[in-house]
C-alpha cells in the first residue's frame, strides 16, 4: 500500500491557514515543521505529528507536493525520512532524497510532445498580470510557472480567463492562497505515484489533497480524503471513493493522518 499526501494546506499549515476557530485555551499544541529565513513557517498539531511518525514507519508514505525540491527540503516531517517523495507536481521523483534522472527525462519528453512551451505561458502570465496586484513571478524547476499575488486586489474573472487561455494550450491553472499556478496538464502527481506503486509492488493507493492540482491524484487513488477547505471544497469536487472531511485547517491535517493510519491498519 502506498499512502501519498499533498503537504501545504493538507498536512502542514502556515499560521494564516491554521483555522484555529476554538477558544485560545482549547487550541491544540503545534509543532513547527518548516523554517524559512530563520522564522517558523509551517505547522502540524502535535497529535498529527505523532500519528504521522507511526504512519511513516509502518507504510510507504510519500510526500507529494507542487513545491520545488529546494522548497521541499525546508520541511522536516516527523518520523523516518521517506524513501520516496514527489516534488514539482510530479516532475521530480525523489529516491532517498535524489531526483531520478530517468523519470525526469520521461516527464520532459511528455511535456514537449503535448503542451505549449513554458516560455510562451510564462510570457503570457507576466503580460496579463497587473503590477497593482502582482507581487512576484517565478518558474519552478523549468517545468511550470506561478505568480504570487495580492488576493484582495486580484480581479474575480482573471483566473477564469487565464484558465480558458491555458486550457487551449494543454495547461491547467490553480489558485492556492496567494499563488496562481500554471502547470502542464501531463505534469501530474498521479503519474509519479503510479510509478512508485509499480516499483514497490503496491496493490492499493491512498491519497489526500486540497487543491485542483490534487484532483488527479485523488481520482486515481483507491481511496482518498480532502479537507473542508481549499479549491476542491470550494468547487464542491467529489468522487465516490473520496471522503470530504468537515474539518478545516490544521484540524483537517490531523484527521487525514488519523484516517490514513486507520485505513492502512485494515
Amino acid at each position: 500500500m502506498v499512502l501519498a499526501s499533498d503537504l501545504d494546506r493538507t498536512l502542514i499549515y502556515s499560521s494564516a491557514a491554521l483555522a484555529l476557530d476554538m477558544p485560545d485555551a482549547r487550541a491544540p499544541r503545534l509543532l513547527c515543521v518548516e523554517v524559512y529565513e530563520r522564522k517558523p513557517l509551517s505547522y502540524m498539531t502535535e497529535t498529527a505529528a505523532a500519528l504521522l511518525d507511526r504512519l511513516a514507519r509502518e507504510t510507504v508514505f510519500v510526500p507529494t507536493t507542487t513545491r520545488t525540491r529546494e522548497q521541499y527540503g525546508r520541511i522536516h516531517l516527523p518520523g523516518p525520512a521517506p524513501r520516496y517523495a514527489i516534488c514539482a507536481n510530479g516532475g521530480h521523483l525523489l529516491v532517498d532524497g535524489e531526483s531520478d534522472p530517468d523519470w525526469l527525462a520521461r516527464v520532459r519528453e511528455t511535456l514537449a510532445a503535448g503542451c505549449a512551451p513554458l516560455a510562451e505561458v510564462r510570457e503570457h502570465l507576466v503580460r496579463a498580470a497587473d503590477p497593482a496586484w502582482l507581487l512576484k513571478e517565478r518558474v519552478a524547476e523549468d517545468l511550470f510557472a506561478y505568480l504570487v499575488v495580492d488576493r484582495a486586489l486580484l480581479p474575480d474573472t482573471w483566473v477564469k480567463d487565464l484558465t480558458a487561455w491555458a486550457d487551449e494550450r494543454g495547461w491547467t491553472v490553480s489558485l492556492q492562497g496567494r499563488k496562481v499556478y500554471a502547470v502542464p496538464k501531463p505534469l501530474t502527481k498521479s503519474a509519479a505515484v503510479a510509478e512508485i506503486a509499480r516499483r514497490t509492488g503496491a496493490a492499493e493507493v491512498l491519497a489526500a489533497g486540497d487543491s485542483l492540482l490534487d484532483a488527479d491524484l485523488l481520482q486515481a487513488a483507491d481511496r482518498g480524503w480532502r479537507p473542508g477547505h481549499g479549491e476542491l471544497a470550494e468547487t464542491g469536487w467529489t468522487a465516490p471513493h473520496v471522503t470530504a472531511l468537515a474539518e478545516r485547517g490544521v484540524a483537517a491535517g490531523e484527521e487525514i493522518v488519523r484516517s490514513m493510519l486507520r485505513a492502512a491498519a485494515g
